[in-house]
């Protein structure tokens, strides 16, 4: 008797994931893309290198997870960052670990990734189709098939992992939405997570391309209530904010129950009174010189200007002339350097998507559907979404892991 095929559908990372777990596991597999080639969005992560995991153990992984951690923490502690580390050395991948635990691949070529899971896949004898699932078939309370218009495919079990809706060229255009939604899942409405932020005015654009390092970025909602707080890299663009402080900060934001302003720390390591000391030690040095010549030894000389402006000062006073409260001024600016912001950009700008497959409605364990027996999930299209750093990616390979071994275990028992 032919074996009915696990059918994954989609082949990012966690379609990819799912497909070699279901396939050790001794399942037939089907797995079905609609793009060309295979992980297009994996291409773009890390900036094209890759952040494929975080080398911490799976209690690091749970406190970058933005929501619904609990439910992750099955599928992490199976296989967790060090054990998805050793899966693609096995596979011919050297990894290094980089700051903040980021771990990418030596080669520092995402390409390297994508072609060791191809080939694998090849190897293991993963069937791979181009093509598009228009609809689930289900009979009797379980998923049977997927339907590609007018042809239809029989399937032992099925696996969403259709991505959300992040990055909508690389395939992530929201369908394994409809596809839950029609076997009785309910969908979290879907948001932008990690994703560069609009801001309310024009400040931004005066300094479009500078990049900063070493500040300290706080997110306040309107009440004042700190929501977000950390140093690191950040980048002004022709519409706001991006780079990895501010991705980091936008998984904090509720748009829909509040707004925010952006503060910046422009000299983190210096208290105020420490800065103003130095400001006071540099006018002595240089008395005459004009203020805005003064400013270029504060700042990035993009940001001049603008700080004129905003701290009011003339930027041809002679440095010697200011009075203690425009040096308070400038200090206050400086290290509170606010700019409101007017929301998110498009959800399709993001990096991944919050929102998705409700986690109620899904099995911890295997990822199988608690609505639709033989239905699994994978990646993104749940919802889940972590910071930057490699979790998401993390998240992929663990439920992937899971579903796929799940979604084994269910066809072969269905078969028995």
């Amino acid at each position: 008797m032919t074996q009915t095929p696990v059918v994954v559908v989609g082949g990012g990372a966690a379609g990819m994931m799912a497909a070699l777990a279901a396939r050790r596991a001794g399942a037939a597999v089907v797995l079905l893309e609609p793009n060309e080639k295979l992980g297009r969005k994996l291409y773009i992560t890390g900036k094209g290198r890759c952040n494929l995991t975080n080398n911490t153990t799976p209690e690091g992984v749970l406190a970058h997870v933005t929501r619904n951690g609990r439910f992750l923490y099955s599928a992490v502690t199976r296989f967790p960052p060090a054990a998805v580390m050793e899966y693609f050395k096995a596979l011919g991948v050297p990894l290094k670990t980089e700051r903040g635990g980021r771990v990418f691949p030596c080669s520092d070529r995402a390409a390297d990734v994508i072609d060791a899971l191809f080939f694998a896949l090849k190897k293991e004898g993963v069937v791979l189709r181009r093509g598009k699932a228009e609809e689930l078939r289900l009979a009797q309370g379980r998923v049977v098939g997927v339907s590609l218009g007018e042809e239809s495919l029989p399937a032992g079990a099925v696996i969403l992992a259709t991505g959300g809706l992040s990055y909508p060229a690389t395939g992530s255009t929201g369908d394994g939405y409809r596809l839950a939604q029609s076997a009785g899942h309910t969908i979290v409405p879907p948001t932008p997570s990690l994703v560069p932020l609009e801001e309310a005015g024009d400040t931004c654009a005066q300094m479009q391309g500078l990049s900063l390092k070493n500040v300290t970025l706080t997110l306040k909602n309107q009440k004042k209530k700190v929501v977000f707080q950390e140093q690191g890299e950040m980048l002004f663009t022709h519409f706001g904010l991006s780079g990895p402080l501010v991705l980091s900060a936008s998984a904090h934001a509720n748009w829909s129950r509040d707004t925010y302003t952006a503060v910046l720390d422009l000299k983190p390591a210096l208290e105020e009174e420490k800065l103003e000391a130095r400001i006071l030690r540099d006018i002595a040095q240089a008395p005459n010189k004009a203020f805005h010549n003064f400013l270029e030894g504060l700042l990035p000389r993009r940001m001049v200007p603008v700080m004129g402006a905003r701290v009011d000062i003339a930027p041809d006073l002679p440095v010697n002339a200011l009075t203690k409260a425009q040096r308070r001024r400038l200090v206050e600016a400086m290290k509170h350097f606010a700019l409101p912001l007017a929301g998110p950009r498009p959800i399709r700008e993001a990096i991944v998507t919050a929102g998705g497959v409700k986690t109620g409605e899904v099995d911890p364990g295997t990822m199988m559907s608690k609505k639709t027996a033989g239905l699994f999930f994978a990646g993104e299209i749940l919802d889940l979404d972590a910071y930057t750093g490699g979790f998401n990616l993390q998240i992929a390979w663990c439920t992937g892991r899971a579903a796929g071994e799940g979604a084994a275990r269910y066809s072969k028992e269905e078969r028995e």
